[in-house]
């Protein structure tokens, strides 16, 4: 079944095709983002954008958009689309024939007599861009014009016309070489054609626009600079590689380079498939090392994202190609990121939390086992439960507020003035939107979890001094943690209170939270207690898309994840549904009801097939609407979402094998 294929009929319908992005990265950081007639709708989309480190690391994106002319009998025909205010122009969708995303993105056109296929592609592990045209038909002579629009801006900025801009073309073999700004690397514009001419002609482009900019309430004009155009005659059956890249490239051997990264490609026409390509979009391996970005077009690396989708981007790849990549990510946030027992400089109560679900996770895949993980992560294991034990904030080390603690009860406590602690940290005004101060019930369902592995892998390992040191803690999490979230409000309906404030004040939302208190490997509820708040978050919370972040039935409900940001925040974590959280759900759903459980984890997972033809295809994106139908919002792909799915793909697989 060929669900990534796209057909004239819905390719020349811009209200179709403009809502549907097609990604394809280089594995090194780089990627190309556009929708799927290469009509950019964000500030984020181009053809080539890239991190630089002589800019510090950041991505910046130095292509934009390139126009493909086709010349017969002097008339040109333009097969670029691009919006600008009111209108838009040239209107080259109108050509296309069919669009294909496997093995590598594939526009076809029709002008006429003529059939242009174009293929584009990123080399692995390199900055460089290959584009392949070819002439598949033609009744007569036939021009091709590549006209390349550079930005050279950061991807969160736009650029206007300016004085400062260098429109020279520098020549090199096949091509030019380009450089808009000081500071930046050359662009290398090459194509493999000896009888290809470069034609110098500098200027400004000016108010392209980007809609999906316009909705999300930014900044959505800009203007771009092209410093001149490919020229070059083609007969049926001939191609022509086009190189963007950060290194000079040899242009007689572009098309023997493009034929062996399109052999390393594999066909992803089916579900699976896509997910497990999607899956390694995700790992950047650069500078000999391996990190895992959180979501494209925006997201860079992140500690929380890492660890929740650490195991489902990594561990579930067919014949376990990639646990090591697993182990080096995991050795990096070790070594480089963990300072007095937190991650990073992100202060939050949770993400070091997830660290220890992910070495779980990770376990089962080392030849060592229990002993491993105690043996290479012990350490770690040991520096962030002394530090929640004692203390910990941006000041603590010298003497200032310990904003994350453990208190008497063996809980913990985590509030910080205006600053959102947990994963729903969405701010409006300097404020955050969600409002959880004191115990939250997913930091210390973690915080059990943590507790308890740490001490099964010292028994494990015979680490007496520590086992001693911490036997004693995990009942008393265990017997006030019930105490302090269970709420009776509903006798018939019982479930956990998702954050308790001072003087015991419990809040009584209905959130997905609690989940984590039934779905991870330690749990301080017992069966019958997880199988009340199971019901509670079928009842209030699942979609087919996963699980709301609050109930529809309460006021502060927000069914629609749309407009400016101060609304998008509004409603992050308000109602929006996200993906990620479904792992919980079905991981819940197996542990109390077994094979019983298996058809509706089924369903649930095949519901998201027909989603990987919407919004980023071939991916899952990191949100969607509470209300339905449930429209895509935010990242286009996301590396939890996508973890999720590939794990309950493998759960599925486990409980069949039972």
């Amino acid at each position: 079944m060929a669900i990534l294929q796209f057909n004239k009929q819905a390719l020349g319908n811009l209200e179709y095709s403009l809502q549907r992005e097609m990604l394809s990265t280089n594995r090194a950081g780089g990627y190309m983002n556009t929708t799927i007639v290469c009509c950019n709708t964000r500030k984020y989309h181009g053809l080539m954008v890239c991190p630089l480190e002589e800019l510090g690391g950041e991505d910046y994106v130095l292509l934009s958009s390139i126009d493909e002319t086709v010349i017969q009998h002097g008339q040109e025909f333009n097969l670029a689309i691009h919006r600008y205010p009111g209108m838009y122009e040239p209107r080259g969708h109108k050509y296309i024939v069919d669009f294909s995303y496997t093995p590598t993105p594939t526009i076809i056109y029709r002008v006429g007599g003529v059939l242009l296929k174009k293929e584009m592609l990123w080399v692995h592990t390199a900055e460089q861009l290959l584009i392949r045209y070819t002439l598949l038909e033609a009744r007569s002579a036939t021009k091709l014009r590549l006209r390349p629009f550079l930005a050279f801006r950061s991807r969160h900025e736009l650029s206007r016309e300016n004085g400062e801009a260098d429109g020279t073309s520098y020549p090199i073999p096949g091509g030019v070489k380009s450089r808009l700004y000081g500071g930046f690397p050359w662009l290398h514009l090459q194509v493999d054609r000896t009888d290809a001419k470069f034609v110098p002609a500098p200027d400004w482009y000016h108010d392209f626009e980007y809609l999906e900019e316009e909705r999300r309430g930014y900044a959505f004009r800009e203007d771009l600079l092209t410093t001149g155009y490919f020229e070059f005659d083609m007969a049926t059956g001939e191609s022509v590689i086009f190189s963007g890249s950060l290194a000079e490239a040899e242009p007689g051997q572009l098309a023997r380079l493009f034929e062996e990264e399109v052999a390393r490609r594999t066909v992803k026409t089916e579900f699976l498939p896509a997910l497990y390509h999607s899956a390694r979009q995700f790992l950047i391996i650069k500078e000999n090392r391996t990190s895992l970005t959180a979501g494209y077009p925006w997201y860079n690396a992140r500690s929380r994202e890492t660890f929740i989708a650490l195991a489902g981007i990594t561990l579930t790849q067919p014949q376990g190609a990639m646990v090591g990549s697993c182990v080096e990510i995991l050795d990096y946030h070790v070594r480089h990121r963990l300072h007095r027992g937190i991650f990073g400089i992100h202060f939050a109560a949770d993400t070091q939390l997830w660290f220890f679900h992910a070495l779980q996770q990770l376990e089962p895949y080392v030849g060592g086992g229990k002993a491993e993980i105690w043996a290479r992560y012990g350490g770690a294991m040991k520096e962030i439960l002394s530090a929640y034990r004692a203390g910990v904030g941006p000041e603590s080390d010298r003497g200032g507020e310990r904003y994350i603690r453990m208190a008497g009860n063996g809980l913990i406590w985590a509030e910080m003035p205006e600053k959102p602690l947990t994963w729903m940290n969405a701010v409006n005004d300097g404020w955050p939107v969600t409002q959880r101060p004191g115990f939250a019930v997913e930091v210390n369902a973690l915080w059990y979890n943590a507790v308890c592995y740490a001490l099964a892998l010292a028994h494990e390992a015979g680490d007496d001094e520590f086992a001693a040191e911490w036997g004693e803690l995990p009942e008393r999490i265990k017997d006030n943690f019930k105490a302090t979230f269970w709420l009776e409000q509903n006798p018939q309906q019982p479930y956990l209170a998702d954050y308790v404030w001072h003087n015991g004040e419990k809040n009584a939302d209905i959130r997905p939270n609690m989940l984590l208190a039934c779905s991870l490997p330690y749990s301080p509820l017992n069966d019958y207690d997880q199988q009340k708040i199971f019901i509670v978050m079928e009842a209030h919370l699942l979609t087919p898309r996963g699980l709301r972040t609050l109930s529809p039935n309460s006021p502060q409900y927000e069914g629609i994840c749309r407009g400016n940001q101060y609304c998008r925040n509004l409603a992050r974590h308000q109602g929006t549904v996200f993906a990620w959280l479904l792992e919980h759900h079905v991981r819940t759903g197996f542990r109390l009801y077994g094979k019983g459980y298996l058809m509706q984890a089924k369903e649930l997972l095949g519901g998201f097939e027909e989603d990987l033809l919407n919004y980023g295809i071939g991916s899952v994106p990191e949100a969607y609407d509470g209300d339905a139908p449930h429209d895509a919002c935010g990242a286009i792909s996301y590396a939890p979402s996508v973890a999720a799915l590939l794990m309950i793909h493998k759960q599925i697989r486990e409980i069949e094998r039972q």
